[in-house]
């Protein structure tokens, strides 16, 4: 297992189906990086709690508005013109790069706040479950991500 956040980001999102199911999870308001950040925890055996979710959520919260949605927003706008613009495109491929840049920023910056947490398992303890109810994200959401993250496991494992 890789043991900061952002190597265990790149490993899960490369995973098929997570890219996939990561987008879902955003079209229905969650934050993949705290997403990404929670299932980083349920590998180490972090036990969940309300207000472990609030201070990653006071972190995450304030860059998503003011850094990461703002990029998103310009990329996506100019989705379409780029495709008959190529000067626009590579803009757009750049602000793709400060887009992913800024999402590394708050994966170390959630990293930094709960990379002390002491692992304490506790049978039954899910940190997609605390996220998804905190979230408001819907079911659909949620069981996509946990079906995609079952399959990919079992191929890892051999199973």
């Amino acid at each position: 297992m890789h043991t900061d956040l952002w190597n265990f980001a790149l490993k899960l999102y490369a995973r098929p189906g997570v890219e996939a199911a990561c987008l879902h999870w955003q079209d229905q308001g969650g934050d993949v990086c705290l997403l990404l950040c929670a299932m980083w925890l349920g590998e180490r055996g972090v036990t969940p709690d309300a207000q472990r979710l609030r201070t990653l959520h006071e972190q995450a919260d304030a860059w998503q508005t003011e850094v990461v949605r703002p990029l998103r927003s310009v990329r996506q706008q100019w989705r379409q013109a780029a495709a008959d613009d190529p000067q626009l495109a590579g803009l757009r491929e750049q602000i793709k790069g400060l887009e992913l840049a800024a999402e590394r920023i708050l994966l170390e910056r959630l990293e930094g706040l709960c990379e002390h947490w002491v692992p304490t398992p506790e049978p039954g303890a899910d940190w997609l479950q605390w996220l998804a109810a905190d979230a408001g994200v819907h079911h659909d959401a949620l069981h996509r991500l946990r079906v995609v993250m079952r399959t990919t496991q079992d191929a890892e494992d051999g199973g």
